[in-house]
């Protein structure tokens, strides 16, 4: 076991890939050109064609079965899930760190992607065939703060980006999981995990009418970013207070 001590080296970030935060500024920079767009009303007519054409492909069996696959993205049974893989990590290794992560990635979601949603104030596609049965082109724009909270929620996809964050949460947390039980887990499978759900939750959003493309393609955005900052983070190194230096052990392998 590693010697803890109250005063630590100086913390260097993990890697990330793309290396460098150039692909960070990217899709930041991606993020605030397609909020302008919108806000300036442009790619309002990609939006409706995209939500048009889905509402027509839509029978009932192929809704069904989006509305099923789209439980993969709800944000609260994630966390959960999330949360609960890091006590049985913390438990197994006696290390507080593996809860540190999700914690992490609460206060991160919660800080920025419902505040998002509340200050551009955009409607879903469904909001002109159920409540508060708006006009379709009503439906389109961003900044409709004179309609209910729970009616102009849309953008950016939270079902995309909390997807992203807690599916990557989950993953970082798979492989020491395995370890403690004797087994490893390889690229693939935590390329899988991170990857597959997230992609199969931003289709369905869009397919069944709950998002515009351009909500999806933000939180896209906005997930990918938010991801890549909490893998950056040292886990493995973060000072604790006295109390917790007893559970103090590393969990994440050096890359």
């Amino acid at each position: 076991m590693r010697e803890t001590t109250g005063v630590r080296d100086k913390l260097r970030l993990r890697p990330v890939r793309p290396a460098g935060w150039w692909f960070d500024g990217l899709l930041l920079a991606a993020l605030v050109c397609l909020t302008v767009a919108l806000a300036t009303d442009h790619l309002f007519g990609l939006d409706r064609g995209v939500a048009d054409w889905a509402e027509e492909h839509r029978p009932t069996a192929a809704r069904w079965a989006a509305m099923i696959l789209n439980y993969l993205g709800q944000g609260t049974p994630l966390t959960l899930l999330a949360a609960g893989l890091g006590v049985v990590v913390a438990v197994r290794l006696r290390s507080v760190r593996p809860v540190l992560p999700p914690v992490a990635a609460f206060v991160l979601t919660y800080l920025t992607i419902g505040p998002l949603k509340v200050w551009t104030a955009r409607p879903a596609p469904s909001a002109s065939v159920r409540e508060p049965f708006l006009p379709p082109d009503q439906t389109l724009p961003l900044f409709q703060h004179d309609l209910p909270v729970r009616f102009a929620q849309s953008y950016p996809s939270g079902h995309v980006a909390n997807g992203i964050v807690w599916y990557g949460m989950l993953a970082l947390l798979l492989a020491p999981l395995l370890r403690t039980l004797g087994h490893t887990v390889g690229p693939r499978l935590v390329a899988v995990v991170r990857v597959v759900p997230p992609l199969v939750v931003f289709c369905t959003t869009i397919y069944l009418g709950w998002h515009w493309l351009t909500d999806s393609v933000a939180g896209l955005l906005l997930g990918l970013l938010l991801d890549r900052l909490l893998h950056r983070v040292p886990w493995n190194d973060l000072p604790l207070p006295g109390p917790l230096r007893k559970w103090d052990r590393p969990f994440i392998s050096a890359p």
